[in-house]
């Protein structure tokens, strides 16, 4: 097929390995999780053993956007940027790099984020000056679902790079924006114009509030990271509140015409929070543990991607940029080569397999992990640990006193790999939003 997909990028937060119906997760008290979700990844492909660049938000932000690791932008190094970085000319993606967005404009495509940024404040950072045509949402790591307020109780929802008011749950704001812009483009698109959106919930990131919860944006606007409330209900709810929104998407591109030759993609940032649900991986948002960075990833594009695809190929957050790239048609720019590597032929065959090693660093507790074939090398808090995943997904078992050549091994190609990456700078920033003061720790 020579058309060009129409891409939809769709981008969870802090969504767990296990929190969709189609990864093992369990129902809610209402029933399914996430229906629309698990009738895509039956009806496309499902990966078991995908990556995000980070176990937190706007590193793995940095590298979607450029198909490159993040470390190699000063920004992608604080963990995450926070609102304090309002102002800053460095803690953004910089105008100037070659992005997902501004590759693929430069290749005919219409653009637009809905949803979450993370990459910097204006006037130095924002959506616009990084290839997007369009920008509805907000600019900080966390807001409010009712106020839109972030976490310094500045209201933080913009059209363009103006502010914006509107009143509304935001899951069903951007849901709707996302329908509308699929209704504008399609006509274009028909005529091979096709269009790249990318669709960033803020969801299910806390603070903890369904579309009925309009009350407690009053009671959180001190303390975004909502420590006293929230549970498994009410995070089941906001997940299928974003699915249920998805489902709006994907009837717009069927009325549309659309529907068989648009790649959606749909993953999330990091591994889960607090309320998440990781089985049968350990740790969460912030580690380098399986359950940190190990993410579902969907693909659904009815003109190439057989129905009822599962892949164990290894891969993250870049290699999808890079995947995005290829089938739109884009050129790499020569002086910032991709890191990321092409899905395409995985696409067009679940059962294609192809070597991928993976590595993370984190400036967090020192950590550091590479994935290649079965085995992961991983440091945490000075610890060295070797784990044979396929055996033992809960990294429980260190076989590093066994196997100590095995380890060595791959200790030294992490440093090998190391060695080409800038180093962490010193005034680089951890940001806490809680501790085992507030809840107990595994």
């Amino acid at each position: 097929m020579t058309q060009r997909p129409n891409i939809i990028f769709i981008v969870a937060d802090d969504l767990g390995f296990a929190d969709l119906g189609c990864y093992g997760g369990r129902d809610a008290k209402f029933g399914p999780v996430s229906p629309v979700l698990d009738g895509l990844a039956a009806n496309g492909l499902r990966l078991t053993e995908g990556y995000s660049n980070s176990p937190v938000c706007s590193p793995t932000r940095f590298a979607m956007m450029t198909a490159r690791y993040q470390y190699r932008l000063r920004g992608a190094a604080e963990e995450p940027i926070n609102s304090r970085s309002k102002g800053s000319t460095t803690l953004g993606l910089p105008p100037e790099h070659p992005s997902l967005p501004s590759l693929l404009k430069a290749s005919g495509y219409r653009t637009a984020l809905i949803g979450k940024w993370h990459l910097g404040y204006p006037p130095s950072f924002s959506p616009l000056k990084s290839g997007y045509e369009e920008f509805y949402g907000p600019m900080a790591g966390g807001v409010d679902y009712f106020s839109h307020c972030s976490g310094n109780g500045t209201h933080d929802l913009y059209n363009g790079e103006e502010e914006h008011s509107e009143e509304g749950y935001l899951t069903d704001l951007l849901s709707k924006r996302a329908v509308d812009y699929v209704e504008r483009m399609a006509p274009g698109a028909a005529q091979d114009t096709p269009f790249f959106l990318s669709l960033h919930y803020t969801a299910p990131h806390w603070p903890w509030e369904t579309r009925e919860d309009h009350a407690l944006a009053e009671e959180v606007k001190s303390n975004l990271f909502h420590l006293h409330g929230g549970n498994i209900h009410t995070y089941h709810r906001m997940i299928h509140h974003m699915d249920e929104g998805i489902g709006w998407l994907m009837q717009a591109l069927e009325r549309t015409g659309q529907l068989d030759n648009t790649l959606v993609v749909f993953t999330s940032d990091n591994g889960g929070e607090r309320f998440s649900d990781n089985w049968p991986l350990v740790g969460g948002k912030m580690d380098l543990t399986e359950g940190g960075i190990r993410v579902p990833w969907i693909a659904h594009w009815p003109a190439v991607i057989a129905p009822g695809g599962v892949s164990q190929q290894h891969c993250m957050t870049m290699d999808w940029s890079a995947t995005m790239l290829e089938l739109g048609g884009a050129t790499p720019d020569a002086q910032h080569p991709l890191d990321g590597v092409s899905l395409t032929s995985v696409l067009r065959d679940a059962s294609h397999q192809f070597d991928r090693p993976l590595h993370w660093r984190m400036n967090h507790r020192g950590q550091r992990a590479l994935r290649h074939g079965d085995w992961k090398y991983l440091r945490v808090d000075g610890n060295d640990y070797l784990f044979n995943i396929p055996a033992d997904e809960r990294e429980r078992a260190n076989l590093g006193g066994r196997q100590p050549e095995r380890l060595q091994a791959m200790r030294q190609a992490w440093e090998d790999w190391h060695a080409t990456m800038p180093p962490i700078p010193e005034d680089a920033t951890v940001s806490l939003g809680y501790s085992v003061k507030d809840m107990p720790q595994r």
